[in-house]
């Protein structure tokens, strides 16, 4: 289900970059909704409460910059983290399933951006000491079956 009302737009580009500038690129076509992750990785990874993710297909993101500077983390069997060397930043996250679809940080998108919430996950493991808020997106106690986290762009 795709929750995110942003209209299809095969020629958008959204841009973004690390803390530093030293990592940049940019995704190509519609945004995929933000998935929000309150799983304890996620916690651990960000420094905070929760992670905003937005599913890309490999092929959506150009690497302006700073690509081979990257260095990951395999946080558990089949799941890397990316981070920026220079400044720490998380830049995005890859599972061996589905594969070849990067979970970009949202926060790293440069503004204005046409990204939209879309959902909270591992609701279940969330943090005590944060309140999840009544916004009216859709709330898993776990991650979300594989075929509702991905819109039609994302297969």
């Amino acid at each position: 289900m795709r929750i995110h009302q942003i209209p299809e737009d095969s020629t958008a580009v959204t841009t973004g970059s690390c803390l530093c500038g030293q990592v940049r690129f940019e995704i190509h076509g519609e945004l995929a909704g933000i998935q929000i992750c309150h799983c304890s990785q996620c916690r651990k990874a960000q420094g905070g409460p929760l992670a905003t993710n937005i599913p890309a297909r490999q092929e959506q993101i150009r690497w302006i910059a700073g690509r081979d500077q990257l260095r990951h983390f395999e946080s558990s069997p089949g799941k890397l983290r990316a981070f920026c060397p220079r400044c720490g930043s998380p830049v995005y996250s890859l599972r061996s399933s589905p594969a070849g679809v990067l979970r970009i940080r949202a926060g790293l998108l440069d503004e204005p951006s046409r990204a939209s919430l879309a959902s909270h996950q591992h609701v279940a493991s969330r943090a005590s000491w944060w309140p999840l808020p009544e916004d009216g997106l859709p709330r898993h106690e776990e991650a979300m079956a594989q075929a509702s986290t991905q819109n039609s762009r994302i297969n």
